[in-house]
This record gives C-alpha cells, sequence and structure tokens, in this order.
C-alpha cells in the first residue's frame, strides 16, 4: 500500500500543510483586520484555506476518495479564480492564493493539484494491495 508516511508523500503533505497555514493565517488576518476592502477575495482565500487543510489531512491519512475529490476541488477553484482575476481584477483589489492562478506564490497553486492529483493516480495500483 503507498502512503504519505515517507518520499515524495511525505513531501506532498508538507506542501499542502505550508499552503494550508499560509492561506488560512492571511484569510484569518485579512477578514479581521480589513473585510471591507475586498470581502469577496478574503471568503475566497478562507475558502481556500479550508480546501488545503481538508487536503493535507485527507493526504496524511490516506483518505484516498476525499484527497481526490478536495483536491479536484481545489484545481476547479484556482483555475477559476485565475481566470476571473484575469477577466476582472476588480473583484480582487487584493491578492489572493489562487488569484491570477497563484502568481504571487510562484504558481504553485496551479500545479499543487496538478501533482497531487498525478500522485494519487501514480499510487493508486498500491492503494488496492497491488504492487
Amino acid at each position: 500500500m503507498s502512503d504519505t508516511s515517507h518520499g515524495f508523500g511525505r513531501v506532498l503533505v508538507a506542501v499542502y500543510a505550508v499552503f494550508a497555514l499560509a492561506a488560512s493565517a492571511r484569510s484569518i488576518v485579512q477578514l479581521l483586520t480589513k473585510a471591507s476592502d475586498a470581502p469577496f477575495a478574503y471568503s475566497l482565500s478562507a475558502v481556500a484555506g479550508v480546501i488545503y487543510i481538508v487536503a493535507t489531512v485527507a493526504l496524511a491519512r490516506s483518505w484516498r476518495q476525499l484527497a481526490l475529490i478536495t483536491i479536484s476541488v481545489e484545481l476547479l477553484g484556482v483555475l477559476t479564480t485565475g481566470l476571473l482575476s484575469v477577466l476582472d481584477d476588480s473583484l480582487f483589489p487584493d491578492q489572493t492564493v489562487w488569484s491570477g492562478f497563484g502568481e504571487g506564490y510562484g504558481f504553485v497553486p496551479l500545479v499543487l493539484p496538478l501533482v497531487g492529483l498525478w500522485w494519487l493516480r501514480r499510487t493508486a495500483s498500491g492503494a488496492d494491495g497491488q504492487s
């Protein structure tokens, strides 16, 4: 069975944990200190933080189905938010983790769900006891 206790799986969980902390902490500070400046953007950052938290836990616990769903929602979120932020930047007067397809975070938010989905697919045969 393939898990996240070692190797690339552990690195993937660590990156998700960093993004869970970063997106959550940033959104909490923004919502508490200046929510009226960009309520849509800051609320979306909070949603992203929750998604990263759930994905981190799902990957760490090897809850594959939940990880697949969460990471798929994450990819949809970053693509939709990225497109919206390019088409109507007035929705995002301040940067979020997903605006501009994650450009403020070195485009890692765009690449991370692709890597996560790849890893889940790559390790799928190990999940059912096969090598």
